[in-house]
């Protein structure tokens, strides 16, 4: 379900210049409903299946009002209090994609999964964690787009300033339709090429 191929670039290192970086290996990450395991990362698993360790650091934030935007796509109130989990994604230690989660607090309030990353089901995903509370997820929404690294997103992936990203806008819908975790998803496309899987219902 993924492979790597090497690709040299070039990195821009403060107060110093540019130099073509050391090859790195360009990451073919499938996204599929076929990738959601019963127990476990799916990020681990597209990491493992290129021979690589995959891991990741996270920071979540309680109680956090949602902006605009996020509001929307959660179907709540602008400033309604969320659960927001920053993600940096690591591959043998180097960081290859970053994520911004945010989860409706009134939904997981007093359970378990409250904390995405603590508790019993830490580090599980969003499908198992609200299977965990009795909330089936039936489907999920991805809105790819190109842009440009912002400051920050670049200083952490640790690629040139506006080089070019793949920004994933993701939302989980329940079987009844409520959207339960919405996220922001940021690869540089220079190290990681996103495919879909798209399965056939005959």
């Amino acid at each position: 379900m993924a492979q790597c191929d090497l690709q040299g670039v070039l990195e821009g290192r403060a107060g110093s210049g540019t130099y073509v970086a050391e090859p790195r290996r360009r990451v073919r990450v499938v996204r599929s409903s076929a990738q959601e395991q019963p127990s476990g990362s799916p990020f681990r698993a597209d990491m493992k299946a290129v021979g690589r360790q995959g891991d990741w650091e996270s920071r979540t934030d309680a109680k956090v009002p949602a902006p605009a935007e996020i509001a929307a796509r959660l179907g709540v109130d602008e400033g309604a209090l969320c659960v927001r989990t920053t993600y940096e994604f690591l591959a043998d230690g180097r960081p290859v994609q970053l994520s911004t989660s945010w989860e409706p607090y009134d939904l997981t309030a007093g359970t378990l999964v409250v904390l995405p990353e603590g508790g019993p089901h830490a580090g599980s995903g969003v499908v198992n964690r609200m299977a965990a509370f009795g909330i089936t997820v039936s489907h999920a929404v991805e809105q790819p787009e190109p842009r440009q690294a912002t400051a920050e997103e670049a200083s952490l992936l640790g690629i040139q300033k506006a080089a070019l990203v793949t920004h994933i806008r993701r939302t989980y819908y329940s079987d009844q339709g409520r959207p339960v975790e919405t996220a922001d998803i940021v690869a540089p496309a220079a190290h990681c090429e996103i495919v879909y899987e798209i399965p056939i219902n005959r």
